[in-house]
């Protein structure tokens, strides 16, 4: 029963730190830091796995000019970052998508997780 109770504790403790990261990021309020949050989920097309913010490239320069036109002209930011997949492909975001096949990527680790911590509950009852 006392394994119960400190995975109880660990179980809040966990959500408390999740709601505090979610808390405590930057909001996108601004067009400016709109434009830069914006930047650093899009991959350059010419460079490998660095993000548009970070390049120099021609490339980079012209989906930076891109993203802050459409920001200045009230595209939602999920418009912004679907229109240039349209344009250079799903690998243009540097992570996955959360629709689809993109949103196993992301339930893989968390269905590993929760595996590995019913078998250690499994194991440990056995004991």
């Amino acid at each position: 029963m006392n394994i119960v109770r400190s995975f109880r504790l660990w179980f809040v403790a966990l959500v408390c730190v999740v709601g505090v990261v979610l808390i405590s990021a930057p909001g996108a309020s601004s067009q400016q830091s709109r434009i830069q949050h914006l930047e650093t989920l899009v991959k350059c097309p010419a460079c490998e796995d660095i993000s548009v913010a970070q390049s120099n490239a021609t490339s980079a320069v012209a989906v930076r000019h891109e993203i802050a036109q459409r920001v200045r002209a009230g595209a939602s930011d999920s418009q912004i970052l679907t229109s240039l997949e349209a344009t250079y492909g799903t690998a243009v975001l540097l992570s996955p998508s959360t629709s689809g096949i993109g949103s196993l990527l992301w339930l893989a680790p968390v269905a590993a997780l929760a595996a590995m911590l019913f078998a250690a509950v499994r194991l440990w009852r056995r004991r």
